[in-house]
């Protein structure tokens, strides 16, 4: 069975320009990755949850803030992984100062036998339309495309 994953993205208008909210994944692999590594805040979700019901419980344990409706579909997308993302936009403000995270354990470093607790999201961030399309993971730029095209904004 195909993974399958659930998200938000909150969008603001900043000064008349289309902003939008992504989180920066946590951990040491992606450390020092910047460009491509963004990703909306999302999660998976099984069979028997409602996708944009997974979507709001991980967009709150990712930043720890409350997504509230209406909601914008923005489709599937699917990633090179293989795994399909279903997406939604809703339009919000948060300071990302404030962002919480919960957190995973994994074994760190490799073959140390030592567990370690990492946040799943290290850091949140607004990005313009264009900029948040060069910061985003390549499989989940149709997403910001698709609000840009609904909001007209110049991409």
């Amino acid at each position: 069975m195909k993974k399958r994953s659930a998200g938000l993205l909150m969008v603001r208008q900043n000064s008349g320009a289309l902003e939008v909210l992504l989180a920066h994944p946590g951990g040491p692999f992606w450390a020092k990755k910047d460009l491509g590594a963004w990703s909306i805040p999302k999660g998976e979700y099984d069979d028997g949850e409602a996708p944009l019901t997974a979507a709001q419980r991980e967009f709150k344990e990712e930043t720890g803030f409350t997504a509230a409706g209406p909601f914008i579909a923005l489709g599937e997308l699917k990633q090179a992984s293989g795994k399909v993302i279903t997406a939604w936009a809703f339009e919000g403000d948060c300071d990302p100062a404030a962002m919480t995270s919960n957190l995973f354990e994994m074994e760190w470093p490799p073959k140390s036998g030592k567990i370690q607790s990492f946040p799943e999201v290290d850091r949140i961030a607004w990005f313009a339309a264009g900029e948040a399309k060069r910061h985003i993971n390549p499989g989940q730029r149709g997403f910001v495309e698709a609000l840009a095209s609904r909001f007209s904004v110049a991409q």
